[in-house]
C-alpha cells in the first residue's frame, strides 16, 4: 500500500466505532476458518399473516425470465443465474431482493415458480446469502406468501434458515441503514414464524437504531432523501404488520409511530411541490417509493403528522410563490458511516415554477470506478472548489477520509450564513450566504484570505434548460426568464457539458457554468 492510500485509510478508519472494527475482524476470521451451517428445523406449521399492499412496486420482471434493474434489462436463456455479475453487485443484489413478487404485473403462479427456482439453486447462492439481500428478500417473500394465503413447508423452511443466517451475521460491521434493514426484516420474520428470539433481536435493533438514526428534525442521519424514503417505507410496512397481526402487545408500536410521524414531516418539508426530492448525496430517480405514495400510505394507516422545522439534518427549504430553494449547510454524516455522502458542503438546488433549473447531478452508479468518484466530488455540486483540493476526500466508492466541518451557522427567516473548514490544509475557510427574496436570490461567497489557488463556483443546469446565453458577467436563461448576475470583478465564466443522472445507468447531457473569482463572489439570481 502506497503512502497516500495509507493516509486516506487512516483518516477514514479513525472515525469508525470500535464495534465496526471488531465485527469486521470477527466475521472475517469466523467465516474463513469456522464456516457454519445455519439450518434449523422448523417444527411447526406456519400460517400466513394478514397483509394488504398499500401500493405495488414498479415492474422489474417480465415473462420468460427477463429482469430490469437500475435501467438495465437482461433476459436469461434457460436457467436463471441468481449469481449473475455482468452488471455489477447492485444489479445482482436487486435480482436477489425479489421486489418483483410485489409488482402489479405478476401472477401467483409466476411468483411461486420464481421462488421454487431460487430454492432449487439455494446451495449455490453467493450474494443472495449476504445479510442485506436476505433482509429485503425475507420481507418480500413474507408479503407475497401472506397476501396470497400460501402455506408451503419447503419455502418456509428455507426462509427460516435464511433468518438464522441473518441473526448470526447482523451488519454490525457496517451499521447505518444496513443494520436498520436487518431489524425491519427480523420483525417480519418474528411475526411470520411467531418466534420470540427473532422478536427480541428485532425490537432491540429497532429501538436502538431508530433512536440514533432518526434525527430530531425527522431526517435519516445518512442525509440521503432517497434512503429516507426507502427506510420510511419499510417503517410504514412494520407498522402495517404490527397493527394487522396482533401477535404481540407491547409499547413497540407506540415507539414506531413516534418515529414514522417525524420522518413523514421531514419528507414533507424537503419534497418539492412537483413531488420530486432533492437529488443530494446518494439519491437517484426510480429507486424509492415517491413521497406521494408514502404520504398516502401514512394516511391509510391512520397516522397524522404536521410541519416540522428542518434543522439538525443541515438542510433548509425556502419556499416562495415562484420558486423553491433547497440548501445544504450540514455536516458529513454520520461520522462512522458516510458511505452515501458526497463532497457537497453548501450545495443547493433551485426549482422555479415547479421545474428544476439548478440541480444536483444525482447518482448513476455504485460501482467503484472513476464515474462513481466523479459524481461524489466537489466539482459535481453547486458549490465552490479551490484549486485541485476537495472539501471532503471521497474515495473507494463509499469512503470519506478528511471531511469538511461546518464551524459557524447563523440564520433567520430570510437569510442563512455558514462557514466550513474543508480547505484547512490551505489555511482557508469558505463562507457562503443565501438571501432568498420574493423574486431574487442573492448568494455571497467569501474565501477567508487571498490565495494563488484557483477559485471556482459551479452551477449545474437541468437538461431541460436548453438555451444558456453568457455575457462577461451575466448568464441569461431566456426560456425560463431568469437572469444571473455576477460581480464585475469575476475573472471569467466558462460553460461545459456534464452528465445529469436520470437514474442508475441513465445519463443525459446538460450544461454547467464555472465562475472563476478571487476571494469574493456575489451571485444574484433574478426570477
Amino acid at each position: 500500500m502506497d503512502r497516500s492510500k495509507l493516509v486516506l485509510l487512516i483518516h477514514t478508519v479513525k472515525h469508525l466505532k470500535f464495534k465496526q472494527v471488531y465485527y469486521q475482524v470477527f466475521y472475517k476470521v469466523r467465516n474463513t476458518f469456522f464456516k457454519k451451517d445455519y439450518a434449523k428445523k422448523l417444527v411447526k406449521e406456519i400460517e400466513p399473516l394478514k397483509w394488504n399492499d398499500s401500493f405495488f412496486y414498479q415492474n422489474s420482471y417480465s415473462k420468460e425470465s427477463a429482469f430490469t434493474f437500475l435501467n438495465i434489462t437482461h433476459k436469461f436463456e434457460g436457467e436463471i443465474d441468481w449469481n449473475y455479475q455482468e452488471f455489477g453487485k447492485l444489479w445482482t443484489y436487486n435480482l436477489n431482493y425479489f421486489d418483483f413478487l410485489n409488482q402489479e404485473e405478476i401472477n401467483v403462479s409466476e411468483g411461486l415458480k420464481l421462488i421454487e427456482n431460487y430454492l432449487k439453486n439455494e446451495e449455490n447462492l453467493k450474494d443472495g446469502k449476504e445479510p442485506y439481500p436476505i433482509s429485503l428478500r425475507g420481507i418480500n417473500w413474507i408479503k407475497f406468501l401472506s397476501k396470497n394465503n400460501i402455506s408451503d413447508a419447503d419455502i418456509d423452511q428455507v426462509l427460516y434458515n435464511h433468518y438464522q443466517t441473518l441473526t448470526h451475521n447482523l451488519e454490525y460491521h457496517l451499521l447505518g441503514n444496513h443494520l436498520l434493514e436487518n431489524g425491519y426484516s427480523l420483525l417480519f420474520g418474528a411475526f411470520y414464524f411467531k418466534d420470540e428470539v427473532l422478536y427480541k433481536i428485532a425490537k432491540q435493533i429497532l429501538t436502538k437504531e431508530l433512536s440514533e438514526q432518526i434525527l430530531s428534525d425527522g431526517a435519516h442521519f445518512e442525509l440521503s432523501p432517497m434512503y429516507h424514503q426507502i427506510l420510511l417505507h419499510r417503517l410504514l410496512d412494520c407498522i402495517n404488520l404490527v397493527k394487522n397481526n396482533p401477535w404481540k402487545e407491547d409499547t413497540l408500536i407506540v415507539f414506531l409511530e413516534e418515529k414514522v410521524t417525524v420522518m413523514l414531516s421531514w419528507l414533507q418539508g424537503v419534497t418539492y411541490r412537483n413531488g420530486n426530492i432533492p437529488m443530494v448525496n446518494d439519491s437517484a430517480y426510480d429507486i424509492a417509493p415517491s413521497s406521494d405514495q408514502l404520504f398516502t400510505y401514512g394516511s391509510y394507516l391512520g397516522l397524522q403528522w404536521g410541519e416540522i422545522k428542518v434543522s439538525e439534518s443541515g438542510y433548509r427549504m425556502f419556499r416562495k410563490d415562484s420558486y423553491e430553494l433547497f440548501v445544504d449547510v450540514g455536516q458529513i454524516g454520520p461520522k462512522y458511516q458516510p458511505g452515501h455522502a458526497h463532497s457537497d458542503t453548501f450545495n443547493f438546488e433551485l426549482y422555479v415554477k415547479d421545474k428544476p433549473v439548478i440541480v444536483d447531478l444525482g447518482t448513476s452508479t455504485y460501482e467503484k470506478n472513476q464515474l462513481r468518484l466523479q459524481e461524489r466530488q466537489t466539482a459535481s455540486h453547486n458549490t465552490v472548489k479551490i484549486g485541485s483540493y476537495e472539501q471532503s476526500k471521497v474515495w473507494d466508492g463509499f469512503r470519506v477520509a478528511k471531511r469538511a466541518s461546518v464551524i459557524s451557522l447563523k440564520e433567520d427567516k430570510n437569510k442563512i450564513e455558514a462557514t466550513h473548514n474543508g480547505y484547512n490544509e490551505l489555511g482557508l475557510l469558505h463562507t457562503r450566504k443565501f438571501f432568498p427574496e420574493t423574486s431574487a436570490i442573492t448568494i455571497k461567497d467569501v474565501i477567508s484570505k487571498e490565495t494563488e489557488q484557483e477559485q471556482v463556483a459551479f452551477f449545474h443546469f437541468h437538461p431541460d434548460v436548453k438555451n444558456i446565453q453568457i455575457d462577461r458577467t451575466e448568464v441569461h436563461l431566456p426560456n425560463e426568464n431568469i437572469y444571473i448576475k455576477f460581480d464585475k470583478e469575476i475573472l471569467k465564466i466558462e460553460a461545459e457539458n456534464y452528465d445529469y443522472a436520470f437514474g442508475f445507468n441513465k445519463r443525459e447531457k446538460a450544461k454547467k457554468i464555472k465562475v472563476y473569482f478571487n476571494t469574493t463572489l456575489s451571485t444574484i439570481i433574478n426570477l
